[in-house]
Formats: C-alpha cells, structure tokens, sequence
C-alpha cells in the first residue's frame, strides 16, 4: 500500500467541514437576512420606523392640528437622537449588553423562585446533602382527595 492510502489528506476533513459550514451559514443568511447591525444603527432604524409610521398615519379620529403635533414631535425627538447615535454609537452596545445582563439575572431569579414554588415549602433547599428522595416505597407522596361528587 502506498503511503497516500494509508494516510489520506489530513486537511481534507478540515476542508469539508469548513465548505459545509460556509454552506450552511449562507443558507441560513438567505433565509434569514441580513444580522442586524450595532445597536445604535438598529436604533436609528427604530426611530426611522416610527417616524415613518406616524408620517402614514392619516386618521379623520384626530384634527389637523393634533396630526401636524405629532409630526412636530417625532420629528424633534428624531433631531434629538441621531446627535446622539452619531458621538457616542458605542454607549448603545453597552446599553444592548446591560440589557441582556438584566435579563439573564431575571430569568435565573425567576427560574429560581420557580423551582422553590415546585419543590414545597417542606423540602430541604437544593444540594442539601439531607434532600435525597424522602418518597417511601407507597409511591409519590402524600396525595389530597379531591370529591368529584
């Protein structure tokens, strides 16, 4: 046998795997979109949109004067943003990232008080070496009759 056979391209998997990912990650961009941008271009897109939305907004419910003061206003408060977006882009990603900080730390307290709500307010707390299984060999616990009756 020869020493190609016996070896074959050790760059051919890398290779492969590499072709099926750049495969895979432009299907899933035609499917998906474009990623969003940074935080303060998705922002910029925002205020776009609403401006936008307001600006179609035609409603015999509200008067001329009560339409022309909302374009008044969003058109302000877009003057006030994008000076903003425009010296200080990064503070947005910061705000992004804060974000989802405060959400993972909502979501553990939640899924936390969740799991004390499940357990009884008799268990032992998680890890307690005394919290092994207190079911007995008559089957799940204590049950409440309910009467259908």
């Amino acid at each position: 046998m020869s020493d190609a056979t016996q070896h074959p391209d050790a760059d051919a998997w890398a290779k492969a795997c590499a072709e099926d990912l750049a495969a895979e990650k432009a299907r899933r961009r035609g499917t998906a979109g474009p990623p969003p941008g940074t935080a303060a271009e998705e922002l910029r897109k925002l205020v776009d949109a609403v401006a936008d939305k307001v600006a179609s907004l035609r409603t015999p419910l509200l008067g001329m004067g009560a339409q022309d003061a909302v374009q008044q206003f969003v058109s302000q408060a877009k003057a006030a943003v994008e000076p903003v977006i425009e010296r200080n882009p990064q503070v947005f990603d910061h705000l992004a990232a804060a974000g989802n900080e405060l959400l993972a730390a909502y979501r553990s307290a939640v899924e936390g008080q969740e799991r004390r709500w499940t357990r009884g307010p008799d268990a032992p707390p998680p890890g307690d070496p005394s919290a092994g299984d207190k079911r007995d060999d008559d089957g799940p616990g204590p049950t409440e009759h309910i009467d259908l009756d």
